[in-house]
């Protein structure tokens, strides 16, 4: 009960930010309306009015637009609503972006991979054989990977008039680590993310290699302990089982946050690309007029003061 409810806590806090970053009504991360965000002509939009469902649909429809420059979508969508819409319906981003001639390949793929995973899958059902089974999670692998490939293809080809996208980077290092930061030019930390992640990986295996092993000796012990030649008693074995178990999971829960870290990372940085970080400093000394308080605070303050107006830019 104790771990499941720190697991629980520990959930709700990596949530926290992720929400800040990709929630559908927050003023920042993927889905901000902005001025920033563009349709697929590259001309920048007006902030979004408030969003409906039926915008996935409308935003499919093209219209021509009051410039008189080309077609455009009826509704555009932030690069955040995009991607949550493919994440649903594989496809969609290829044909928000206007590239329809890929929607076949994407489903075909996709169907594909499913189509003969679940065949094979029965084989092994019924036959028991390993290399069904092997076949099995290769065709379902495939088609994985292929729903993967067509969310990183949408976010690939959503225009944008911005030239670094927040919403793109953070998009990035979320269907591969590092990936943001390489969009954003920060090359020096993809070693930092990706080494630490394939740490958490390597120990995740290692401790759970160790804990199925202790796992089996001790039900082993239980079960008939006239057969158990082991060195180790029950209590050691329950011991080690459950060293290994928190361990392994200690280190999930650390590559969850180092993963979440790295999309927050990427997002906050890509903002961060236009601050003036230069070593400009200046201070402006001029004349200014104060303007006197309303008569409810002070009924015998002149009506105008001069005074000192001081302005600090870096």
């Amino acid at each position: 009960m104790y771990r499941t409810l720190c697991s629980l806590i520990l959930c709700i806090l990596f949530a926290l930010p992720l929400y800040a970053q990709f929630g559908l009504n927050s003023g920042s991360g993927l889905n901000a309306p902005s001025t920033q965000s563009a349709d697929t002509t590259g001309q920048s939009v007006p902030a979004a009015p408030p969003f409906k469902i039926k915008t996935y649909f409308s935003s499919l429809v093209m219209v021509r637009d009051s410039l008189g420059t080309g077609k455009v979508p009826k509704d555009t969508l932030t690069i955040g609503r995009m991607f949550s819409a493919s994440v649903v319906l594989p496809g969609y981003s290829q044909l928000y972006n206007r590239q329809y001639w890929k929607v076949p390949i994407v489903l075909g793929t996709i169907g594909t991979g499913l189509y003969f995973g679940y065949q094979n899958n029965i084989k092994y059902l019924n036959t028991d054989e390993d290399r069904f089974a092997r076949n099995r999670n290769l065709f379902y692998a495939g088609a994985a990977l292929a729903w993967w490939g067509t969310l990183m293809d949408g976010a690939i080809n959503y225009k944008s008039v911005a030239p670094v996208l927040p919403g793109r980077a953070a998009l990035y290092s979320a269907l591969l680590p590092g990936l943001g930061q390489a969009y954003n030019g920060d090359y020096w930390r993809i070693p930092i993310y990706c080494g630490g992640l394939m740490t958490f990986g390597y120990f995740i295996h290692f401790n759970h290699t160790h804990y199925q092993r202790y796992r089996n000796d001790y039900n082993n012990s239980r079960k008939t302990p006239s057969e158990y030649a082991g060195h180790h008693s029950s209590e050691n074995l329950k011991w080690y089982r459950d060293t290994y178990r928190r361990y392994r999971d200690y280190c999930i829960l650390g590559g969850i946050l180092l993963y979440a870290i790295n999309i927050i990372d990427a997002n906050v940085f890509a903002y961060l690309q236009d601050f003036d970080v230069s070593d400009d400093l200046s201070l402006h000394i001029r004349p200014g007029f104060i303007e006197s308080l309303p008569t409810r605070y002070a009924s015998a303050a002149p009506p105008v003061s001069i005074g000192l107006s001081m302005s600090l830019h870096f």
